[in-house]
């Protein structure tokens, strides 16, 4: 009895030995996700390989600072899961983590809200194994410095609209603020089968990033006026925020033009600064307040009929993932302009009507403005093209597209 009891302790102390030794090492490790939703985890996760040049709090506003999941709820359906290590690398999580920091909040709807939308599709199409962990304006990186943040590596990826990069890189103007330009399925059609991806590209790799387009938007308004305008003449000397292409176009017609961030227009027509603005389509413009101060909307945006959003990729970064990681996020992009341009178009009209209800005159540029502008865009056009090399390629390489694309507009349109 005694030899029987001290064979099977051997036995138990050798099974566990076995165990942990050989059979443990290769069980794949717990990582199910049941809900499809990135894990409830710090808003901060960084890896050891992907920190910010200076962690340290400085003009980015961010702190190298430990979060804790306590008291956060675990969905019923969801299977509990180890929480992540705050650093390590892919080797040893098996995950890869960015950072993206955004020029739109997350709750501006549109821009924002598709920003935050990749945070959530990379986790979903890639089963758990690649973060793209969004970041509110301001919390990693200023708006102004995202570009060359995301150049240097400071950050691996950016979402913003290329407009913003046109006075660093003017022919990055002619992907998102074109007076006159395509309507959307124009513009994606020289995009992807006229050789526009191929330029956007090429302006993006001289500057050390690469960039996706992964939203697009339906045409602007053409902006908020106090006075009605009814001819020409009634826009020489209105003081109107206004920016990119459009504002040179404006100020051939006498407009005196101003820029400002979207939280100070409202200030600025309290104080009188400005008599007119234009900014965002109405689903966003309404977010704005300007009902209370202004009377007139005018309509159609001729000078953004389509607005394309972009994620910005450090190059080094683009080209260190594999064919797989790549296909990702290019999968989540293009999915963006679907979702994005789908939501774009069903906003619109709810939010006209609530504009409106507020008492707000909604009205159509005459035929004799829409002409004067028309030719004062072709004159800036014509400016900016030799002033710019790239600016002038590119241009080219629209107008001939449009030209031929014509031929399918005049027939295939009402």
């Amino acid at each position: 009895m005694r030899n029987a009891v001290i064979g099977i302790v051997i036995g138990i102390v050798v099974g566990i030995a076995v165990g942990t030794a050989f059979i443990a090492p290769r069980l794949p490790a717990h990582d199910l996700i049941a809900t499809g939703e990135p894990p409830d985890r710090a808003p901060s996760t960084l890896t050891a390989t992907s920190r910010l040049a200076n962690p340290s709090p400085g003009a980015s506003g961010f702190k190298n600072k430990a979060y804790s999941n306590a008291g956060k709820k675990t969905p019923a359906n969801a299977i509990a899961k180890p929480a992540l290590p705050l650093v390590g690398t892919q080797e040893q999580t098996g995950i890869l983590k960015w950072r993206l920091a955004s020029a739109y909040s997350s709750t501006l709807p549109q821009m924002g809200t598709l920003a935050k939308r990749i945070e959530t599709e990379i986790w979903k199409v890639s089963g758990g194994k690649f973060e793209i962990k969004f970041h509110e304006p301001g919390a990693l990186i200023s708006a102004p410095d995202l570009f060359s943040a995301v150049a240097s590596g400071t950050i691996e990826a950016a979402y913003a609209s290329p407009s913003l990069w046109a006075k660093k890189i003017p022919a990055l103007s002619l992907f998102s603020s074109i007076p006159f330009g395509p309507r959307p399925s124009e513009y994606l059609a020289w995009i992807y089968f006229g050789g526009g991806r191929e330029a956007f590209e090429a302006l993006y790799h001289k500057n050390n990033n690469h960039s996706l387009v992964c939203g697009i938007n339906s045409p602007e308004a053409a902006g908020w006026f106090r006075k009605e305008v009814v001819a020409v003449e009634d826009l020489r000397g209105v003081r109107m925020r206004a920016s990119g292409l459009g504002a040179r176009v404006l100020e051939k017609l006498g407009v005196k033009t101003t820029t400002l961030p979207p939280e100070a227009i409202y200030r600025a027509f309290e104080s009188g600064l400005i008599d007119a603005t234009e900014y965002s389509m109405p689903a966003v413009d309404q977010n704005l307040g300007l009902e209370r101060m202004v009377r007139y909307y005018y309509f159609p945006g001729w000078q953004q009929q389509s607005t394309l959003l972009e994620l910005i990729v450090n190059l080094d970064s683009w080209k260190s993932l594999n064919s797989t990681q790549r296909a990702q996020i290019e999968a989540v992009c293009g999915d963006n302009i679907r979702y994005g341009l789908a939501e774009s178009e069903a906003l619109q009209f709810a939010a006209l009507k609530g504009i409106n209800k507020k008492g707000v005159t909604i009205r159509r540029w005459p035929p004799e403005i829409l002409d004067a502008l028309k030719k004062s865009w072709a004159k800036v056009v014509a400016e900016e093209a030799v002033k710019d090399r790239d600016f002038a390629r590119i241009w080219k390489s629209l107008s001939s597209f449009r030209e031929e694309y014509s031929i399918w507009r005049e027939l295939g349109y009402l």
